[in-house]
């Protein structure tokens, strides 16, 4: 009965290869993940991994099962080039299961939530950059290999190997974005010019590394607003990063005070608000006057933190801290603008420019 329905006898036969590897499945991955526990590369392979391990077994049976056909069989090489492409299909989807799984292992593996995360920032940038580079490849590899199966496409590019020339010409300045993103990633991640949370100033934009994708990064300004910046952005053009080699940072306060204003008195005070502040890292808070003008002077307090945020909101708080204090103890030295005259040995004596006639 069988050997007259030739299609039925092969339909069973893939239904049982399927159960075969829904059985394989089942009862090998329990044991698999148990022995591979205490190892995480391996733990997590078969964690994202099994189902499209699970698909290929199964497209391989049927492969054997289809090659075994006759090949008189109406419709058999239609079904085996359909077994084919999912066959790819089932190992690139494999491919990038597997390589997401090494990228979460090593991200896993280097936390960037610690105080001193330089180089775990470091390692999971380029784990990030080199990883989804080539899972792009990856489906490039699968979707050439699909496509080269097709008689036609084949046929096609016989055709076109005459004008070579011309076509690459094309090809070329069509890819010419994608290829320069793709080589800027693979620069980025191994010469690091930006990391993962580092902070930068992009187009006079303060933000931090959000995520870096294949073609683009994304800041993630302090408003909370999101800047789309294409990678090869970061390999031609400047830009600050506050965070390249640590995160230590030295921040500024400027105060202006007329010039009677003791700055033993103001150094005192920011001294003591340095020490009572949780954001300073205690390793410097220096007092200077740094400009002077025709009413008063500029005076700068130079104050360290251990990263940009905390550098704010420790000027900040040196800033209101100062206004405060000379509001309320010394409001007299606050800048203003001198109009009355004096004396000098009996002659009245005015300012420069004011005639005593007026």
């Amino acid at each position: 009965m069988l050997r007259e329905l030739p299609w039925m006898a092969i339909s069973i036969q893939l239904i049982l290869a399927w159960i075969v590897a829904v059985v394989i499945h089942h009862f090998l991955t329990p044991v698999l993940q148990r022995l591979a526990a205490p190892l995480p590369f391996s733990r997590r392979l078969l964690q994202y991994g099994h189902r499209a391990g699970r698909a290929v077994v199964f497209l391989l049976l049927a492969q054997v099962i289809l090659r075994n056909a006759p090949d008189t069989l109406a419709g058999v090489e239609a079904v085996r080039h359909v077994g084919a492409l999912a066959l790819i299909s089932a190992m690139t989807w494999l491919g990038v299961r597997c390589v997401r799984a090494v990228m979460h292992v090593i991200i896993e593996l280097h936390p960037a939530d610690t105080p001193n995360n330089l180089e775990a920032r470091r390692i999971q940038t380029q784990t990030r950059v080199l990883g989804r580079t080539i899972i792009v490849v990856v489906i490039l590899i699968g979707s050439g290999a699909a496509l080269m199966t097709l008689p036609l496409l084949r046929q096609i590019g016989t055709s076109l190997l005459a004008s070579a020339g011309f076509a690459g010409l094309v090809v070329g300045f069509a890819a010419k974005p994608v290829l320069g993103n793709l080589l800027a990633g693979m620069q980025i991640a191994l010469t690091q010019p930006i990391r993962l949370d580092d902070v930068v100033i992009v187009q006079n934009e303060w933000g931090q590394i959000e995520e870096i994708t294949g073609t683009y990064v994304v800041v993630r300004i302090w408003d909370q607003r999101r800047l789309i910046v294409p990678l090869q952005w970061f390999i031609e053009n400047p830009f600050q990063n506050w965070t390249r080699t640590n995160a230590d940072i030295l921040g500024t306060v400027l105060i202006w005070v007329d010039y009677r204003m003791p700055v033993a008195l103001l150094r005192e005070e920011a001294e003591r608000l340095c020490r009572d502040a949780p954001e300073w890292d205690g390793r410097l808070v220096q007092t200077q006057v740094v400009e002077s003008s025709e009413r008063a002077m500029q005076v700068r307090i130079l104050v360290s933190a251990g990263d940009a945020g905390r550098a704010w909101d420790l000027r900040c708080r040196i800033r209101e801290g100062l206004v405060d204090f000379v509001q309320r103890r010394h409001p007299e030295y606050l800048p203003h603008l001198r109009t009355s005259s004096w004396k000098d040995d009996g002659d009245e004596q005015l300012p420069a420019g004011i005639d005593k006639r007026q």
